[in-house]
């Protein structure tokens, strides 16, 4: 199982981004996909998770991100929008996967790295 997202970069204040994250290999089925972030100093944050059509969000980021997924199911996106210096991190997705039927394993992706200024 690989992850492999994209979306990231340089953008101004009050700016968006989309992050995008596929899920590819021996797939069974996905019970959930979501985000995290890690800034410099600063502790891991889990930034938005996707479980079905539930949806939870890091008070830091409700009300700009938005998380979603293709119907298909293997991509979530994250969509960022008023982007503030303060979101500046490196942004890793996630999906808890089952490749057999039986049991879920949490996998992740390589890093992206969002930054935020003037």
């Amino acid at each position: 199982v690989q992850l492999q997202a994209s979306g990231g970069g340089l953008v101004q204040p009050g700016g968006s981004l989309r992050l995008s994250c596929v899920a590819s290999g021996t797939i069974y089925s996905i019970s959930g996909m979501g985000w995290r972030r890690q800034a410099p100093g600063k502790e891991r944050e889990l930034v938005a998770t996707l479980s079905g059509d539930s949806t939870t969000y890091a008070d830091s980021v409700k009300g700009r991100f938005t998380i979603s997924s293709e119907k298909a199911g293997n991509t979530v996106y994250l969509q960022m929008n008023n982007l503030k210096p303060e979101d500046t991190a490196i942004y890793v997705c996630y999906a808890r996967i089952s490749i057999t039927g039986w049991g879920f394993h949490d996998y992740w992706g390589q890093g992206t790295q969002v930054t935020v200024s003037s």
